[in-house]
């Protein structure tokens, strides 16, 4: 399943092992995690509300990302990828994958296409991979 600003897949696993899976498969790829955002802690501990399991993984991959910021400085903005995993169940998990074109479409700079275009892949790549585990 896809929306025009990201690639989603639905893992038959728990969150956990979710979270572990897509960490692992961004590393295949060349992607570190640089934050992690607990949004059900952040949510209880801000709003005192309750929220599913869900994180935001801040995904770089260093040497596309010196790239990007050569090319434009003020691309940090739009760095890193982010990745969410959520808990849509108790052996099932979202993984959604922002897609580098979009985000970085926005900006009117070709030396950037490159970029966009190989981080697309990678990130795709992880999302396959992570269907077929």
């Amino acid at each position: 399943m896809s929306t025009t600003y990201s690639f989603t897949t639905t893992l038959n696993v728990p969150y956990e092992t979710a979270i572990e899976q897509t960490t692992a498969a961004l590393k295949k790829e060349g992607f570190g995690i640089l934050t992690e955002i607990d949004v059900k802690e952040t949510l209880k501990k801000k709003l005192d509300v309750d929220f599913q399991r869900y994180i935001i993984l801040g995904a770089c991959n260093p040497p596309l990302a010196y790239q990007a910021l050569q090319a434009e400085p003020e691309i940090g903005l739009l760095l890193p990828c982010n990745v969410i995993v959520y808990e849509a169940g108790p052996d099932s998990s979202v993984v959604s994958i922002v897609d580098p074109l979009t985000m970085l479409g926005i900006v009117d700079n070709e030396a950037l296409s490159s970029v966009a275009e190989e981080a697309r892949t990678r990130l795709t790549r992880v999302l396959e991979d992570l269907a077929h585990s």
